[in-house]
């Protein structure tokens, strides 16, 4: 492969978003940045631009590798940024962590026939080795739109999480201080919306340093959006909430601005053991707390929940069951997942712990009486959960 002739072959054509349903926040986010970039379900001529997941990953190369355009590859997201040497076997190019600055940069490189080895935070070949560049630093939210029409997703406030789960990638992508962008800004895109939903690690951190909850910022932040006369749904999905940022200040904002009346409320463990093992930093007790304060105000929690674990135990499976049947018993909701390894993250390669039949049948009776979402069985490579 040779990238410079094949920029000079590309750069009169088009560049390309590859847009799915699965990539539409991450599109959104990007597609500002491209001036004159389209949206493609299939590959095209030109420059074609790629954002995946884990599990995503092998239907997106092989769509690539069986492409027969006169195109050039480039990769972002979490699964190519984790595993950019990998991905560099189907694509020319990878763009490692945050896209907003490393980018648009390298299209300008591609479509001049420029040096890639000038671009921060970016992977490509070499002399049939994968050169990776140094990595830049994390951007300031506010320099940079969250949507562009006509892709929308819900406005991200917040980035970065200061936890480090030993399961999620979200630190290892986005950092372990957390950005915000300001209320201006917010108020400036909100207006765009018919009701305002948000993307965050932790929609109750807003304004914080994602240990230290700070309720006035979330206040004023909600205040704010209140001026809009537009619905307020804060703290449900696709964000969730910490159990330990869930106070009564806290909800009483949610009740007297938000329309939402319930509330996704990260738990992930019955187990104080696997919730210290995987690094949540709060206990069981916080996640109960979290669900019964919700219910004194009206508000149905959400509980999230993980089954499978490294390392949990019977013992471990139960006790998460048994924290499902007490927030369902209270009029609240579960939804449950099987963990599944992601890369770099310090449990990439660990195995995940066998579901026991019996948790896993009254996990099924939960969801038949409608109190449960979710997949709990693990993930068969190939098939749906």
């Amino acid at each position: 492969m040779n990238p410079k002739k094949r920029a000079l072959d590309a750069s009169s054509s088009g560049i390309w978003f590859r847009w799915n349903k699965k990539n539409s926040y991450s599109i959104a986010a990007l597609l500002p940045l491209v001036e004159g970039a389209g949206l493609a379900d299939r590959p095209r001529q030109g420059i074609m631009l790629y954002s995946f997941a884990s599990a995503q990953a092998d239907e997106v190369y092989q769509e690539v590798e069986s492409s027969k355009v006169d195109a050039i590859f480039v990769a972002g997201g979490p699964h190519p940024s984790a595993r950019p040497e990998e991905a560099l076997r189907s694509f020319d190019y990878v763009v490692i962590g945050e896209g907003e600055e490393t980018l648009p940069e390298l299209i300008g490189v591609i479509k001049g026939g420029g040096d890639p080895e000038m671009v921060l935070g970016i992977a490509y070949m070499r002399e049939g080795r994968a050169r990776i560049m140094p990595a830049r630093e994390h951007v300031d939210l506010d320099r940079y739109p969250p949507f562009r029409p006509p892709i929308f997703s819900p406005l991200e406030i917040s980035r970065g999480c200061p936890w480090g789960c030993a399961y999620c990638q979200t630190p290892r992508l986005f950092g372990r201080k957390m950005r915000h962008r300001s209320i201006p800004t917010i108020l400036r895109y909100a207006r765009s919306y018919s009701d305002l939903r948000f993307t965050s690690p932790n929609a109750l951190a807003y304004g914080s340093d994602g240990v230290h909850p700070r309720v006035d910022k979330v206040e004023r932040l909600l205040k704010s959006l209140s001026e809009l006369n537009k619905p307020i749904y804060f703290g449900t999905f696709p964000s969730e909430v910490r159990p330990d940022f869930v106070s009564e200040e806290a909800l009483d904002l949610v009740v007297k601005y938000c329309k939402n009346r319930h509330l996704s409320i990260g738990g992930q463990s019955g187990s104080d053991r696997i919730l210290r093992a995987v690094g949540r930093g709060h206990s069981v007790d916080a996640a109960r707390k979290a669900c019964y304060l919700c219910l004194e105000r009206g508000i149905v929690p959400n509980l999230d929940l993980i089954v499978g674990l490294p390392g949990e135990t019977l013992e471990d499976q139960r006790m998460t069951l048994d924290l499902a049947r007490e927030v369902v018993g209270k009029g609240g909701r579960i939804r449950a997942h099987h963990f599944t390894p992601l890369p770099d993250t310090p449990l990439e390669d660990a195995i995940p712990a066998p579901l026991s039949e019996d948790v896993a049948k009254e996990m099924g009776k939960l969801a038949l009486d409608g109190k449960a979402t979710g997949k709990w069985a693990p993930k068969v490579k190939g098939k749906s959960a």
